[in-house]
């Protein structure tokens, strides 16, 4: 089953979040074909610990302002990685080491892909490994 709309809309929302404090690299996934209890993951990577906390509270900030807040908060800053669980949406931020290191894009390549601008639905990356392949 797709991503529902509001969960596509929030996660387009928070990617607007993260970019406004420079998060580089923002990645839309639609996981809800493969977890039930999850719609879309969204990726971003931080250069320091600093912007990793402010990318955070920006995230934070906007989904209050759409009535939402997170159920759950993992990791830290000074970790180089933070997880914002809304439900729906799962924010995963990272160092670039971190990124690196857990590499979702991979892990997740044969699911959809979502437009951070627009929220279209886009397809998976093509000729990319899974992580079972690599």
């Amino acid at each position: 089953m797709p991503a529902e709309p509001d969960a596509i809309e929030l996660a387009v929302e928070l990617v607007d979040a993260a970019e406004d404090k420079k998060a580089a690299d923002p990645l839309l996934l639609e996981v809800a074909d493969v977890l039930a209890l999850v719609d879309v993951f969204l990726l971003a990577t931080a250069s320091s610990d600093r912007q990793l906390k402010a990318v955070a509270e920006s995230i934070e900030e906007r989904a209050r302002a759409r009535g939402r807040k997170p159920r759950q908060r993992e990791g830290r800053a000074e970790s180089g990685w933070m997880l914002l669980d809304f439900g729906d949406v799962v924010v995963h931020l990272f160092s670039p080491e971190q990124r690196e290191f857990y590499s979702l894009e991979r892990l997740w390549a044969d699911v959809p892909r979502i437009d951070g601008g627009s929220g279209e639905r886009l397809p998976a990356m093509a000729g990319l490994p899974s992580a079972d392949e690599a």
